[in-house]
Order: C-alpha cells, then structure tokens, then sequence
C-alpha cells in the first residue's frame, strides 16, 4: 500500500498515514502525487479530475493537502455564487484578509490578477499552492473567459499554482469553442461491489464483531447494489437500518452466526428502504418511528414484495388481473370461465398427462395481446372502447415490470407477454377493486 504512494519530497510515514485512511483509492492517490510531483517543484498548471459522486474525489484531494500540510484553498462552486466570493476566497486564504480588501466593489479577472501578482512579490510560494474547485462543472455558467483562465492562471500571476478541477462529468463538455489551455485528466471510477463492502465494513459498530458487520454489509449490498453504488447514500442506508439487523440478536433470540435467520428480520425493511433510497423524503428519527408505529399497528412486517404498495391507475388494475388469469389459465379453459353459456364442465375433463402439476408451480406462460383484452373486457365491470389509453397503460405496466413482453419489438401484429407479479401481490389488487380472483383460477377450482 505504501509502495503506491511512494513520491520524493515527502516522509513515509506521512504518506503511510494517508494510505490508510485512503482505502481502494491508493491508486488514484499515487497518480495524483506523480503529477503534482514534489513541493517545492513547478507543478502541471491545471489538473481536470473526474468520476461519478461520491467515487472519492474530494476525499482524496482533501486528505492529501491537509495530511501533507500544502498550501490550498478549497472553493465550492456552488457557494461562490459569484466571482467576487471566489477571487475573496483565495486572495484570503492566500495572502489574508488584507488582500481580499485590496479587490474594488465589483472586481474583473484582471483587477484579480494584477492584485494576485502584487501579494506574490511580497510573499513568492516557497511551495507549490492549490487551488481545488469543487463542482466545477457550474463554472461552464460564469464569464466565458473565467475557466480559460483559471486553466493557465499559473502563467498570468507567474506563481508556482496548481488550479484541480473537481466535476462529475467529463472534459468534452468543457471544452470551449474557442480553444483553452488543456488541463490534464484524471478519472476516478466507481467503486466495485467488493471495494464498497471493504469501505463500509470500516464503520463497525464497536459493541459487535466485524465478521457480523461484514455480514450485515453483504447483505445489504446484495440488496441495494444494482440500484445504488452512491458510498455516501449506502453509507446512510447502513446507519439506518443496522439496529434492525441486530435487534434479534440484541434480545438474544439468534447467534451472530446465524446469517439465515438475520437476513429473514431484515429483509422486509431493507425492501420498504429500497423505495425512498435518494429521495430523503422523511429524517431519519421520523423513518425509524414510522417503523415502530407500523409494526404496532400490523404485528410484525410481511415478506412480501415492495410492489404490494404501488398505485395502480383503476383499468390497468384489471389489465394486471387479466395478464395474471391468461399466464396461469390454459388457454382452452377461458370459455369456462368468461362465458355464461358455457354448459357444465368437469375439471377432470381437462387434464392432460402433462397438466397434473399446479400452473403456479411451472411458471407463468406467455399469451398474445388478443387474448388479454378478451380477458380484460370480461372481467371489468363497466363497457370500455379500444381506446390508446388501454394500450398505453399496457406500455405502462411492462415498464413497471408488472408484465414482460416476451416477442419480439418488430412483431407488431400479435405482441405476446407475460405476468411477473407474485399470487400475493395480484391478491392484493384484487382487493382494491372487489374482485374475486380465486374464482377464475384454474388450479383452485
């Protein structure tokens, strides 16, 4: 770890210290100290580093100028609403209050560097200083000749000065028309699934062992991970919901071992989690007493998937009806079901040799767009037209991944489907609209 940092003109034990507290970036961190080169040495004039949020960008800027002791000043884009807060910041951080003073009511880029040059005179960098611009992706909404400047600003104050842009969105789209200084270019990727688990099993709560921790995180990336690989929001989700995780163990009702029993506790929460993740809608004191109150008022919280609480426009509740009845009813059996005069019908007269297991047990079955709205006009209780908003509703609930289409994009004429929501789930919007489901199942009669 410490071979990947390794850069004269700095103590190993400094650049040991900052390793450790740089974990799955020591790469990052050592290509960043090659270009930044020694101290005392004339630095590249810009520096462009870009990723993702939170794949450790600032982390790593921050921990190497404050644990290196360099000189730096750190501007935020966004609380620089204007180009008098950012010239203010860094002649004060700089050169001190004096300097920033020395600026007129409503200064210029040049006014900025004549006043820059006059304080380098009085005080030249014996060091190489830094000038970090996080979010710089909004200076591209600033005076057009702002970011060419600061791209070679060590030219126009002829100081030893390093300007490191910080953004989340690649150089292409800063580039302006007319041609810059080309700044070089650093890309931090994500983290991978294993470097997140590594990261956050760090945060050990100190009452439990970090074998258990390490549990938990695996479990709780085996849930978020394929929506969310955001460090700062796994790292919320993980605060939030380990007192779950370990309360059975807490009451002494399961070992730390016992991974199965564990993961069946959490499972409903980390699922009802999985919808609100980004959107902070609530704190997380509030999230934790909805939480009791819900258990109070239902017992203990169900397995059941988070699409049990969607809202469903009223016809598209009957189109999923529908696409559950034609997945797992043969196809011959819905003149039993949908038409009055359809004479009596043993059950025993249907089967097949190949029939005798439960339709639910072999799967849902793919069925043509025909056939589900013979389905659908049967079964709603009021006359419906054609119209495009029935089959836009269908559009819809493949794309809620109710339903799946199983034809091809270019088979226009008889598109086929199929049902992808559980019996429990169906049940539940059955419910909504009073509608007997059970009735028209085939393996229940």
């Amino acid at each position: 770890m410490t071979a990947l940092l390794h850069q004269p003109g700095y103590e190993e034990q400094k650049l040991r210290e900052v390793a450790e507290l740089l974990p799955c970036r020591e790469l990052q961190a050592g290509l960043l100290l090659s270009l930044m080169g020694e101290p005392q040495q004339y630095s590249y004039p810009s520096i462009f580093i870009y990723g993702h949020r939170a794949s450790g960008k600032s982390h790593v800027m921050h921990v190497l100028l404050k644990e290196l002791e360099l000189p730096h000043v750190i501007v935020s884009c966004v609380e620089c609403v204007s180009v008098v807060l950012l010239f203010e910041h860094v002649l004060r951080s700089f050169f001190g209050c004096d300097a920033a003073l020395l600026l007129p009511r409503s200064p210029s880029l040049s006014d900025f560097v004549r006043i820059y040059r006059q304080q380098c005179s009085q005080s030249p960098a014996k060091e190489t200083r830094y000038i970090v611009m996080e979010k710089a992706e909004l200076l591209r909404d600033t005076d057009a000749n702002l970011l060419p400047a600061l791209l070679r600003l060590q030219e126009l104050v002829e100081d030893n000065v390093t300007v490191i842009l910080l953004s989340e969105i690649v150089w292409d789209k800063f580039r302006p028309n007319t041609g810059c200084f080309e700044p070089l270019l650093l890309n931090f990727p994500d983290y991978s699934k294993g470097e997140l688990q590594q990261i956050l099993s760090r945060d050990r709560h100190p009452s439990y062992s970090a074998e258990f921790y390490s549990s938990y995180i695996n479990i709780l990336l085996g849930v978020f991970y394929s929506v969310c690989r955001d460090l700062r929001e796994l790292r919320h989700l993980a605060a939030l919901n380990f007192s779950k995780f370990c309360e059975p163990v807490a009451d002494g009702k399961v070992k730390e071992t016992d991974t199965h029993k564990l993961w069946r506790n959490i499972e409903p929460h980390l699922k009802k989690a999985m919808q609100t993740v980004y959107l902070r809608e609530v704190s997380s004191l509030q999230w934790e007493q909805m939480q009791q109150m819900e258990e109070k008022e239902t017992g203990n919280l169900r397995g059941l998937s988070a699409h049990t609480h969607v809202e469903l426009p009223y016809y598209s509740k009957f189109l999923l009806i529908a696409a559950y009845l034609a997945s797992y009813n043969p196809a011959r059996t819905d003149k039993r079901f949908f038409l009055k005069h359809h004479g009596k019908i043993r059950k025993m007269n249907f089967l097949k040799k190949n029939e005798k297991t439960s339709n639910h047990l072999l799967g849902p079955k793919p069925f043509p767009l025909d056939r589900l709205l013979a389905i659908f006009y049967s079964v709603v209780d009021s006359r419906v037209a054609p119209t495009a908003s029935i089959f836009s509703q269908i559009s819809s609930l493949v794309t809620l991944q109710l339903m799946a289409q199983v034809s091809h994009d270019d088979q226009l004429d008889a598109p086929k489907y199929k049902c992808a929501v559980s019996m429990d789930f169906i049940c539940a919007i059955s419910r909504t609209v009073n509608f007997d489901i059970v009735k028209y199942l085939y393996d229940f009669l």
